[in-house]
């Protein structure tokens, strides 16, 4: 049967599609003449940063120590003028305004801001590799952690979108972290705050929340979600935004697979919560907990 027999129902569908109540909510009316954030350049603006913060494992596999200035300068070059450009529609698109020249100023300087935070970011993602390799015994050198495994990518991915947040830039980190969930299954919001010798073994179904705040040499596993409790509702019934609802870790922490911790509870420093477990409330520092039980006796 031909299509044309079916044309009115087409014309239905773009009719009904078409009605404004039906995309409410939906529909972002492009301001002309404003770009857009590409997904594809966010894709290269990782890439980049990771060419620079990994040299040889990323980018160009020729450089060597007599080369890597120069190669480090085109990466930075080209890292500049992309995330600019990003920068820029990601403003653009969160305020709907037009790209005037004081927001492109705006952009290139936070641009070059980040760019100017790279170095102490690879200073932290190599704490992250050494916990990683440190923490597996079948992990064979620092190079295969860097190569191979999705919990570098993930948090990687993180600390740059973690840094662009800090420096204020709208949309751009979320996408940045969700290109890394998509990749690697390991949803880290780049609101949180992770500190130094962070790793994630396996990593698969890792959630970590908005208002998460991770203390130092902190290991999780496959599975872990440290969520939220409940969302506190505002006059109209909506969740009311921004407030601290996820977990703090302190430091030396362990979490083994598919525990859930819930809430602004507080993991006291060094302690170990055992696996499908679900945790509503403060753990002692040094605590063991396990199904079934609630031990504050030391972690082993």
């Amino acid at each position: 049967m031909s299509p044309l027999n079916f044309t009115h129902i087409l014309t239905q569908a773009v009719d009904e599609l078409s009605e404004s109540e039906s995309y409410k909510g939906l529909f972002h009316q492009h301001t002309d003449g404003n770009p857009l954030p590409s997904a594809k350049a966010l894709r290269s603006i990782v890439e980049l940063a990771r060419a620079i913060i990994f040299p040889g494992y990323f980018g160009n596999s020729t450089v060597n120590s007599h080369t890597v200035k120069y190669h480090t300068g085109v990466n930075v070059e080209q890292l500049y003028d992309l995330l600019a450009q990003q920068i820029l529609a990601g403003l653009c698109f969160s305020d709907d305004c037009l790209c005037d020249g004081h927001l492109r100023e705006e952009a290139a300087l936070l641009s070059a801001r980040f760019i100017g935070s790279l170095p102490g970011m690879r200073r932290t993602l190599a704490t992250d590799v050494e916990a990683a390799y440190n923490g597996d015994p079948a992990a064979k050198s620092f190079g295969e952690v860097i190569c191979c495994y999705p919990a570098i990518r993930a948090i990687s991915n993180y600390r740059i979108a973690h840094e662009l947040l800090r420096l204020g830039v709208p949309l751009i980190p979320r996408i940045i972290t969700e290109m890394a969930h998509s990749e690697t299954g390991i949803d880290i919001h780049p609101g949180a705050r992770i500190g130094s010798y962070f790793t994630i073994d396996h990593g698969t179904g890792v959630v970590i929340g908005e208002t998460c705040i991770i203390g130092n040499n902190v290991k999780l596993y496959q599975g872990v979600t440290l969520g939220a409790k409940s969302f506190p509702l505002d006059a109209e019934g909506k969740p009311i935004k921004g407030i601290p609802r996820h977990p703090i870790l302190e430091d030396d922490v362990i979490v083994y697979s598919n525990a859930t911790i819930l809430g602004r509870i507080t993991v006291g420093r060094g302690a170990v919560v055992g696996g499908n477990i679900w945790v509503t409330k403060d753990v002692p520092p040094g605590a063991r907990i396990v199904q079934g039980s609630r031990k504050e006796a030391p972690a082993q």
